[in-house]
């Protein structure tokens, strides 16, 4: 980590914990913290597993597999979502700007 990286306290399930995070990379970690806290909280309410530890890797085994079966192609791929989005955003630009030039 560079030396412009800054500390910040997240809290995951209630337990605080202190991060070094690259002001850039901020909004992207507290996305990550806040998808945590609430994988880690359906599995805490669900009852079925006990204790922080064990909460946290049935947590990451999920998010493991969400992520290899999007990365696979079994399942939704977001980064060909997002292209396509990115493709129909350029049309539509070029169609209005076609039609500002007609008044």
């Amino acid at each position: 980590m560079a030396d412009s990286a800054k500390t910040i306290e997240i809290s995951i399930l209630g337990r605080n914990y202190r991060i070094a995070c690259e002001e850039n990379e901020r909004a992207g970690l507290m996305e990550a913290v806040s998808y945590l806290d609430g994988k880690m909280a359906a599995i805490k309410k669900a009852g079925k597993v006990t204790g922080t530890d064990r909460m946290a890797v049935m947590a990451a085994l999920n998010i493991a597999h969400e992520f290899l079966t999007m990365k696979l192609g079994n399942g939704f791929d977001i980064g060909q979502a997002k292209r396509r989005i990115s493709q129909i955003e350029a049309k539509l630009d070029a169609a209005i700007a076609q039609q500002d030039k007609l008044f």
